[in-house]
């Protein structure tokens, strides 16, 4: 009955996610100047997109047919480890910049957000699929050790993946929090509220993956939960926008909403910020002749 309950209340969830993560991804795509940490944004939303489209068709598979399938999990996981990269990468560079904001914005390349993410899309399907492959998830025969070697290492990476984000997101909160004397920047709670749902509702899904076939014989009701945590945690993020940038008792458009949520990531540019997208230069004083001529 849990399992079944969680199944469908997961798939809920993930119909609401991609909706959510389709309008981050249409505004940030095509309507909204983007910053060097919005580019972050667009591609955590667009890997968010991924694994739920993943887990809802995979799920709907299994809810014609009645039976699961290993290549469910291993698929659907290479979009929740893409975005575990880009919420590591992200939280890193958004703590740089608050912590060491001269030295990063002096050294960092303009084209720093596109290259990395990029890399990090390159990456995360060989580093999921290729430890499945060997562990027999994709069909192959399973091969003990080079399964163990290969799995060991993948846990590994994973770990130090999320513990990068959890920890650059720890250390953004204490220095926003109590050292930095700039005020706080509005994209910083864009940030730490993911951080916060992948340290809630994101670690039991990797802790499935670590140990995944101990899980499934010695506690059942494990798996349906911490995929309903992953769903959570992929959905979750849209609404944290939209609560970073709303104003109370102040009805708007979405852009306008995502536009002030992602408004420092959207100005900041190499030398620091600019002006917001749309906003008109003051105009420049008058010669002092005008003022002296009347």
């Amino acid at each position: 009955m849990f399992a079944s309950v969680a199944f469908y209340l997961g798939l809920a969830v993930s119909l609401g996610g991609l909706l959510g993560n389709g309008l981050v991804l249409w505004h940030l795509g095509f309507r909204i100047q983007r910053g060097p940490f919005s580019v972050y944004v667009l591609h955590l939303a667009a890997a968010d997109f991924l694994f739920l489209c993943c887990h809802v068709a995979f799920s709907t598979v299994q809810a014609a047919l009645g039976s699961r399938d290993t290549l469910h999990f291993a698929v659907t996981f290479v979009g929740f480890a893409a975005g575990l990269w880009l919420l590591a990468a992200l939280s890193l560079e958004r703590c740089l910049s608050e912590v060491f904001p001269a030295c990063y914005w002096s050294c960092r390349p303009r084209w720093a957000s596109g290259v990395v993410c990029g890399l990090l899309w390159v990456l995360t399907p060989p580093a999921v699929l290729l430890p499945a492959h060997t562990c027999s998830l994709l069909y192959a025969a399973s091969r003990l050790l080079t399964c163990l070697r290969y799995h060991a290492a993948s846990v590994a990476w994973l770990l130090c993946l999320a513990c990068g984000a959890c920890g650059a997101g720890l250390l953004l909160f204490l220095w926003v929090g109590c050292c930095s004397q700039r005020p706080r920047p509005r994209f910083y709670g864009a940030v730490l509220g993911p951080v916060l749902l992948l340290y809630f509702c994101g670690l039991p899904f990797i802790l499935y993956w670590s140990l995944r076939p101990l899980f499934d014989q010695l506690l059942p009701v494990f798996p349906p939960l911490a995929t309903l945590l992953a769903c959570v945690h992929a959905s979750s993020k849209p609404l944290i926008y939209f609560s970073a940038g709303r104003r109370p008792g102040k009805r708007e458009p979405l852009q306008a909403v995502l536009q002030r949520a992602l408004g420092d990531a959207a100005q900041l540019r190499a030398g620091g910020p600019s002006l917001p997208m749309g906003a008109h230069r003051p105009p420049l004083a008058r010669p002092l002749q005008d003022h002296v001529g009347g």
